[in-house]
Order: C-alpha cells, then sequence, then structure tokens
C-alpha cells in the first residue's frame, strides 16, 4: 500500500508543472500537472471505487468544476475543486496516472476516468478494486477521524509521549493506527522504529521521554527522506520511487543490520511481516 511518501510524490506531481510518467519501455518523459485544468466529464467503469456519494450524482457534480488545489491528508490525495473537495484513496493498488497528447483507451483496471476541457485525463487505475473517491463538500467528515500530521507542529515531543504512554498498545500496530498518527503504513514504521532502536512488541506506554522524542524524529528522517527518493517502488504498483534500495530492515530478512551486522529478523505484528535487528532493538 502506497504510505504518505509515495501519495505525497504523487500529490507534488499532480500540481507541478511537470510529473513523472513510466512509458512501456519504462523510460522517463514529463508531463504537465492538474491545476487550473476544467473537467469536461467523468467516466466510471467500477462504480464501488465511488464511495460517495451515488455514482449518477458524482458524475452530475464533478462535470465543470475545476482543480484549484492539490494536497495530501495522511494516504489520502485531496484535490480542491471549484465547489466540492475529491479524496482519494490508493488502498492497495490504487495509482493516478496523467494522460496527454494520446489516444483516449481504456486500459486494464482502469476504474474511473476524469476528462479536462484541454483533452488531458485523469485516470484511477486499480487492480485490486480496493481504492476509494470521495466527493465532499466538507471533506472532514473522512478525514475528521485522521491523527496529526507526522510533520505537524502542534506533534511535540512532549505531547508525542503522552499520546504513545496513554495507550497500552504494541507501538507496531499503534505506529500504523491512521487516527494515531497519519500516514505510517508497514515500511516506514519498520524503518523508523529500526532508527530509533526500539523493539516492534515495545509495550507503548512503556516508552520513556528519551525513546519517544528518538521515535519522533525517526519517524520524520524516514519519511523525509522518502520522500526525497520519491517514496520506495517494491512491487508492479507503484513504479519510479528509490527508496527501496536504501531500506534498513525492511525485507531484509536474513541480510546483516546495516549498524551492527545482526541478520534482520522477521516477525508478524498484526498481521503485518515486521523487519528488525535483534541487537539494535532488543526489548527494554
Amino acid at each position: 500500500m502506497p504510505e504518505l511518501p509515495e501519495v505525497e510524490t504523487i500529490a507534488r506531481s499532480l500540481r507541478n508543472s511537470t510529473q513523472r510518467e513510466f512509458t512501456a519501455a519504462d523510460t522517463m518523459q514529463t508531463r504537465p500537472g492538474i491545476i487550473g485544468r476544467r473537467i469536461r466529464d467523468g467516466h466510471v467503469q467500477w462504480p464501488r471505487t465511488i464511495a460517495a456519494p451515488s455514482v449518477p450524482v458524482f458524475l452530475s457534480r464533478i462535470k465543470h468544476q475545476t482543480v484549484e488545489e492539490v494536497t495530501r491528508r495522511g494516504k489520502f490525495l485531496v484535490l480542491r475543486l471549484t465547489n466540492n473537495v475529491l479524496l482519494i484513496h490508493l488502498r492497495m493498488s490504487g495509482d493516478i496516472r496523467v494522460e496527454l497528447d494520446r489516444p483516449d483507451t481504456v486500459q486494464k483496471h482502469d476504474r474511473v476516468k476524469l476528462a479536462f476541457t484541454d483533452g488531458a485525463r485523469l485516470v484511477f487505475n486499480d487492480p485490486r478494486k480496493f481504492g476509494r473517491i470521495w466527493l465532499e463538500e466538507d471533506p472532514q467528515r473522512i478525514l475528521g477521524g485522521l491523527g496529526p500530521e507526522p510533520f505537524s507542529d502542534e506533534l511535540t515531543p512532549e505531547y508525542f509521549l503522552k499520546m504513545l504512554n496513554r495507550r497500552k498498545r504494541i507501538v507496531k500496530t499503534l505506529l500504523m493506527d491512521q487516527s494515531f498518527i497519519a500516514g505510517l503504513g508497514n515500511i516506514y514504521s519498520d524503518e523508523a522504529l529500526h532508527l530509533a532502536h526500539i523493539h516492534p512488541l515495545q509495550q507503548t506506554s512503556r516508552l520513556n521521554p528519551d525513546q519517544s522524542s528518538r521515535l519522533l524524529d525517526s519517524i520524520r528522517l524516514v519519511l523525509l527522506d522518502g520522500i526525497r527518493r520519491n517514496g520506495a517502488s517494491i512491487d508492479w504498483v507503484y513504479r519510479g520511487g528509490e527508496f527501496q534500495n536504501y531500506f534498513n530492515v525492511y525485507q531484509r530478512t536474513g541480510k546483516p543490520c546495516s549498524t551492527c551486522g545482526e541478520p534482520i529478523q522477521r516477525i508478524v505484528v498484526g498481521q503485518r511481516g515486521t523487519h528488525f535487528c535483534p541487537r539494535c532493538q532488543s526489548m527494554t
């Protein structure tokens, strides 16, 4: 599932003057973003992709609205339109592409397509069909339950410690809880815990101020590094990132820890494969 760095990379590409595109030959090209483009109409190939409103209402409302802003909240893409806000959650396998100066054809797994008045198209492609799109007047109806952004100024070390200590949870599962902190998933949780030298099974209520501060710093550092490297490309769904070349623990079972040389171990935490160094991340 794309996490904060991957979603941020897509958001930046959609709002910037140029964005990356990989052709069938995997050669990088550039194309315009979508801010300022006016939607002519929409086409829905898989109705369940539209979470709200109903498909007929969605198609009626989306017409003639202009994309004014593209941002991100947690793992959600947020497209502010003239009258509404379009929210896109990529889930397990969703991806976004912009088509320009090419025939309007439907590719396999295309679920929703927005056609702009200038001929460009925004396409949501989702092989596993888990991704969802909302067209909302008030985006807080969907986003209101999310925890703070990792880079929020309100997320001070003192406040983060309180957030951790008042919950009796395993730290790995809590970091992936979007109501606790928005944007982290399996990859960046593993990498942040390794950088902070905290075992993934550590109880959050037992973390001390030094551990909490290290963890917050580590979360921000690995996310910034992921964003700088355009996210991680670990399968056929999301391409273009290179953070996978800099993993310290994720998917490195049996390989030596980059810090101490101890073989990386893999356990299952909250039904998710979890990678850690048993020496650097010993239980306290």
